[in-house]
């Protein structure tokens, strides 16, 4: 894999449509037109379900269970800043490594080194984490976690708008959708087996997401960048990339801004679900409780997530959709907090389910339509991907102060709600996509 200089590059621009330019450049750049293989996607869904395994695992019940060992006294501020940290690493790696993946030039591809590297490094730092006594190493691993993670997804996300067609996309972001919500069931899975063994479950996590990635890399259609095609590299262009003028694109911002509010109010719903379970719902096992919740939640995001997707896919819409499912999530924080017992929490993880079974199928498909150019997917996508990054080091702030300063769980729930609704207003503002 090769990042270097080279001397002059043509207009990728030039080689984008079929039939112009070199084979391989029309493979590599072209906005795809020929339907993705059942075998592709399905490698597509492993990667996600093993990325979502590292990730959602550890700060549901892990880090939160490792913290309470570490100072039980200082739990909520400790998964907080271990949390907060390495969404603040993601905030850089998921945009860096995309734009270094639109710039490599491998025989293995563009995207399918990063997935590899990415999951290798994870998962040693997951192994790492594992043994960590104290929360200066908390952070470093989990940051690592993140920093390997994050390559893997930023790739893997890239993909999509690089091999399948529009026509396709709702599909395909359903079952995205789907391998993500498994990882996170798998995930609170190895927490209820090991019953608190968080070494264990971090051992598990790690090996989940090695062994997910290796049915993509071995079936990746992963067109390589022609040496040529590369634009030279500066460093003050490559660092003006990651500005994407909202004056220009304002369609790109806007779907920016409402996925990031929308994921500001899934993070805080679920951030302290554990500590939620044991100190006011007083449930006898929190981690099975997390499991429990995460259960009816996750089977009513793989339903509406396929149902959703494909449906858009035949309407040719996608506002309708996102804006509708935004609503649903913030009725699911309405309902936790003004219902806070164990029957309010499981009706409130199924319509939180509900609507982020939707909105992560069509809102995916809705963002790869309004991506600004062909040859900066991965660098594009990466600056989408902060919108998900950035609520993870906002949320758990949030979620700190609220519980501990604000009034408790009832105001964490009705300010999550309150920012989930202003995302689902703020999708009208988008015009270039129907």
């Amino acid at each position: 894999m090769s990042l270097s200089d080279t001397p002059a590059a043509p207009d990728p621009s030039a080689s984008s449509v079929p039939g112009t330019g070199p084979e391989s450049s029309t493979a590599a750049l072209a906005e795809p037109t020929q339907k993705v293989t059942a075998r592709w996607v399905t490698g597509l869904v492993l990667v996600n379900v093993g990325i979502n395994a590292a990730f959602f695992g550890p700060i549901n019940i892990f880090i939160g269970q490792q913290a309470i060992g570490i100072d039980e006294a200082n739990k909520e501020a400790i998964l907080s800043l271990v949390t907060g940290c390495g969404a603040a690493v993601s905030l850089v790696a998921n945009p860096l490594f995309g734009a270094l993946s639109d710039r490599t030039v491998s025989g293995f591809g563009r995207r399918a080194p990063w997935v590899l590297a990415g999951a290798i490094l994870a998962t040693a730092a997951l192994l790492a984490m594992s043994g960590a006594t104290a929360v200066a190493l908390m952070v470093l691993f989990w940051c690592l976690v993140q920093l390997g993670a994050n390559a893997a997804y930023a790739a893997i996300t890239a993909a999509v708008p690089d091999r399948v067609p529009v026509q396709q996309r709702g599909g395909v972001g359903g079952l995205a959708a789907m391998g993500q919500t498994v990882g996170i069931l798998l995930g609170a899975v190895f927490g209820a087996v090991v019953s608190g063994n968080y070494m264990v479950g971090y051992t598990m996590c790690a090996a989940a997401l090695l062994f997910s990635v290796l049915p993509y890399l071995f079936h990746r259609n992963d067109p390589p960048l022609p040496r040529e095609l590369r634009p030279p590299f500066s460093w003050g262009s490559f660092l003006r990339g990651f500005w994407i003028s909202p004056a220009r694109y304002p369609d790109f911002a806007w779907a920016w801004l409402t996925r990031f509010l929308v994921n500001v109010c899934n993070q805080m719903t679920i951030v302290y679900l554990l500590f939620f379970l044991r100190d006011v719902l007083k449930h006898e096992d929190p981690a099975l409780g997390v499991l429990t919740l995460t259960g009816i939640y996750a089977v009513m995001v793989m339903i509406t997530a396929v149902i959703a997707g494909p449906w858009s896919d035949r309407l040719g819409r996608r506002k309708p959709f996102v804006i509708g499912s935004s609503a649903i999530i913030a009725v699911a924080g309405l309902t936790m907090a003004f219902f806070p017992v164990w029957t309010g929490a499981l009706i409130g993880a199924g319509i939180l389910g509900v609507g982020f079974g939707a909105y992560l199928a069509v809102d995916f498909a809705l963002l790869t339509q309004v991506l600004p150019q062909a040859a900066d997917r991965g660098k594009d996508m990466g600056v989408i991907n902060v919108a998900n990054s950035l609520p993870q080091v906002f949320a758990p702030v949030l979620a700190f102060l609220a519980v501990t300063y604000f009034g408790g769980y009832l105001t964490l729930f009705i300010t999550a709600a309150v920012i989930g609704l202003l995302g689902a207003v703020f999708v009208v503002k988008i015009k270039g996509v129907d």
